[in-house]
């Protein structure tokens, strides 16, 4: 059957939340994609940075395989023996404490604030606390997630969203400082902004939220969703700058591929928040999920994955910052390690990631102007320039 069959038959019976590319992709292998043609794609998207460890990568395959024919499923009601293997490992790489895992990112933002709330409520027994978010930051698309994203675009046909929420402008402290009063319970922010266009906080600020956290008592949240699990070449973006939150929502490359979240709490706000009956979830940590999860983490260092970040990493700015000197048409680079954006002046940027997809080449826009490159964690020099010769081709 046709590519065109294919799309037609889904939009048929897809609901149209997305304008989707013109392309069906039929299976993977490494850092390539192949479309039910046979075309094959480099792939610098990696299903919006979730697929780090690549395409068809044996051990990690064989340990969904050797999950299903175990068990998949029993409920959050009884322990399993891979959601507490998981749930050690995730409390190890974080430096936390207590994990509780959901089925996505947004569930996992959700959470936070449930738990930010729930800890507020607890010292004083009001229920009008207020939260403190960044403009142009992305958390999720439910309506608790939508309403600490700082974009009205996405918000605007919602409303009402839940209230006590205000928005300071991000790496400018002075901005949240004005916002906080005796009714902020928690501060949310991304150590690197990813649908706002690729932006990494500065060391004074988030040392600077931490201190004032610590401070007045308020709970730091840190959205490494996107930025987390290596792809800036620590295993969460927060421990380059040496800071840890009172809570970190997960998920993307948790699961690489398995759709699996999680948020993470230190000691202090595990025992004075949510108890048993106050949050739940059906599939949330169920063993098949939750296997993916462990031997994500062991093949992250079986592999060498952030060594291979942090070197394939300054190999990618490097070529990046080249192409800004030599092309008018990028006017910036920003990023970390393996998550990098340019600004594209002079044409539209969906312009020129659908011009890369006619190449054979999958990259994704961030922001109304950034190019996004989000690659497998596992990619190679020559994949970088294989890229490279794409992209010029493409512009």
């Amino acid at each position: 059957m046709k590519m065109t069959e294919y799309m037609e038959r889904g939009e048929d019976v897809i609901l149209h939340t997305y304008n989707r590319f013109p392309v069906v992709f039929e299976k993977g292998d490494g850092v390539y994609l192949y479309d039910t043609e046979g075309k094959k794609y480099l792939d610098f998207a990696a299903g919006i940075a979730v697929f780090a460890l690549g395409y068809n990568n044996k051990a990690y395959n064989d340990a969904l395989k050797d999950q299903i024919d175990k068990i998949i499923h029993t409920s959050n009601l009884y322990y399993n023996i891979t959601m507490v293997e998981a749930a050690e490992k995730v409390v190890k790489a974080t430096g936390m404490d207590k994990v509780f895992f959901t089925n996505s990112g947004t569930e996992a933002i959700e959470g936070a604030i449930k738990t930010a709330r729930k800890y507020a409520y607890m010292k004083d027994g009001c229920t009008d606390h207020e939260i403190i978010a960044m403009n142009h930051s992305f958390h999720g698309r439910s309506l608790g997630a939508l309403s600490v994203t700082g974009n009205v675009k996405y918000q605007e046909p919602f409303k009402p969203l839940i209230g006590g929420i205000k928005f300071a402008d991000f790496n400018d402290l002075d901005s949240v400082r004005a916002l906080v009063t005796d009714k902020t319970c928690a501060i949310i922010v991304e150590p690197v902004q990813g649908e706002g266009g690729i932006y990494p906080a500065t060391p004074e600020f988030l040392c600077g939220l931490r201190s004032l956290c610590d401070e007045k008592d308020i709970l730091l949240i840190f959205d490494e969703i996107q930025c987390g699990m290596g792809r800036t070449g620590f295993m969460y973006a927060c421990q380059a700058y040496g800071v840890l939150p009172d809570i970190m929502t997960l998920a993307k490359a948790l699961g690489c591929g398995v759709p699996v979240g999680a948020f993470v709490l230190n000691e202090k706000t595990a025992k004075a928040s949510l108890v048993p009956g106050d949050h739940g979830t059906t599939y949330g940590g169920n063993p098949f999920a939750c296997a993916a999860v462990s031997r994500v983490f062991d093949l992250f260092e079986e592999e060498h994955v952030l060594e291979n970040v942090r070197e394939v990493g300054a190999y990618l700015e490097e070529k990046l910052d080249q192409l800004v000197e030599e092309y008018d048409c990028f006017t910036a680079r920003r990023g970390r390690g393996l998550m990098q954006g340019l600004v594209v002046s002079g044409r539209p940027v969906g312009a020129v990631v659908n011009k890369a997809l006619e190449n054979g080449l999958v990259v994704i826009s961030a922001g109304a102007d950034v190019l996004r490159l989000v690659p497998p964690l596992v990619i190679s020099k020559g994949n970088v320039d294989e890229m490279i010769t794409l992209l010029k081709a493409s512009i």
